[in-house]
C-alpha cells in the first residue's frame, strides 16, 4: 500500500457533474412542495378565496420566484436590459424566496385579498428547498469555501476542498420542516408561520455566507448577506405591524383575521 494519507483518500474523489440529476431533483421538488400542500392545506383561509384568486397567487409566486431568482445573475451581466442573461444558467433560492414573497404581497394588495396565505406555505416550501437542494450539490453549483474538514467534497473542474453547503442547506430545511410541523400541530404562531421560517432562513444564510466564496461588496458583508438583512427587517416589521390586530402569538388566535 502506498503512503498516501488518510486525509488525500478522503479527498480524493472528485464528485461528478450531474446535469440531468439536478432536472430531476427540480421536478420533485415541485411534485413534493403539492404533495405537501395537499397533505396540510390552509384550514379556512384558502377556502374564503375563489380559484382565480388561489392561481393568481401561485402565478405571482411563480413568476416573482423566477425573476428574482435570475435578478443578480443578470445584474452582474450588466445588461439588465438584453433577455439574453435571463435564459442564461444560474439562479439563486435567496433573492427567488424575496421575489416570489413580494409579488404574492402586491398581488394580495391588488385583489383586495386581506386573509393571510403563508402557513399554508411553509410546510410545502421547507420540504421542496430540503429536497431541491440535493440538485444543487450533483450539479456541482452553489457550493462552499474551501475546507479541510473531513466532510469536504471536491467538485468536478473547481479548485480545492469544498464546503458542501447544498448539503449544509438540504439539513436545514429538512430541520425546520420538522419544527414547522410541530409548530403548526401545537397550533403555535399562527398566520406567521412563513414568516417564521422565512426570518429564520434568512439568519441562517447571514451566517452561511462566511463560507461562501461570494465577494464582499459593503462593510465587508456580501451581497446576499445584504439581501437577507434586509429581507428579515421586511419580514420582522410586517409581522410586528400585524401584531396589535391580533391575539399573542404564542395561542395563534387571531381577532380580526381567520386562520390561514
Amino acid at each position: 500500500m502506498d503512503s498516501t494519507s488518510l486525509d488525500e483518500i478522503v479527498h480524493s474523489e472528485v464528485w461528478l457533474r450531474i446535469p440531468w440529476a439536478y432536472s430531476i431533483a427540480m421536478l420533485l421538488s415541485v411534485a413534493i412542495f403539492f404533495l405537501v400542500a395537499k397533505l396540510f392545506p390552509m384550514p379556512r383561509a384558502r377556502t374564503g378565496l375563489s380559484p382565480f384568486e388561489k392561481w393568481t397567487l401561485i402565478g405571482a409566486a411563480f413568476i416573482g420566484g423566477t425573476l428574482g431568482g435570475k435578478l443578480p445573475f443578470v445584474l452582474a451581466q450588466k445588461s439588465w436590459w438584453s433577455l439574453e442573461p435571463w435564459f442564461m444558467d444560474g439562479k439563486t433560492i435567496t433573492t427567488g424566496l424575496v421575489g416570489a414573497y413580494v409579488s404574492v404581497e402586491v398581488a394580495k394588495a391588488i385583489q383586495g385579498i386581506r386573509v393571510k396565505t403563508g402557513d399554508g406555505f411553509a410546510l410545502p416550501l421547507a420540504a421542496a428547498l430540503a429536497v431541491g437542494r440535493w440538485g444543487c450539490f450533483f450539479n456541482g453549483c452553489c457550493y462552499g469555501a474551501v475546507c479541510s474538514f473531513p466532510w469536504g467534497v471536491t467538485f468536478a473542474g473547481i479548485d480545492g476542498v469544498r464546503h458542501p453547503t447544498q448539503i449544509y442547506e438540504a439539513i436545514f430545511h429538512s430541520a425546520c420542516f420538522g419544527l414547522l410541523w410541530f409548530i403548526r400541530k401545537k397550533g403555535l404562531c399562527k398566520t406567521h408561520q412563513l414568516q417564521l421560517y422565512l426570518v429564520t432562513y434568512c439568519f441562517f444564510r447571514f451566517l452561511t455566507e462566511w463560507i461562501r466564496p461570494e465577494p464582499e461588496v459593503l462593510w465587508r458583508l456580501t451581497f446576499y448577506q445584504w439581501t437577507v438583512l434586509g429581507f428579515a427587517g421586511l419580514l420582522m416589521t410586517q409581522w410586528l405591524c400585524e401584531a396589535p390586530r391580533q391575539s399573542p402569538l404564542v395561542t395563534g388566535q387571531c381577532d380580526i383575521e381567520p386562520e390561514e
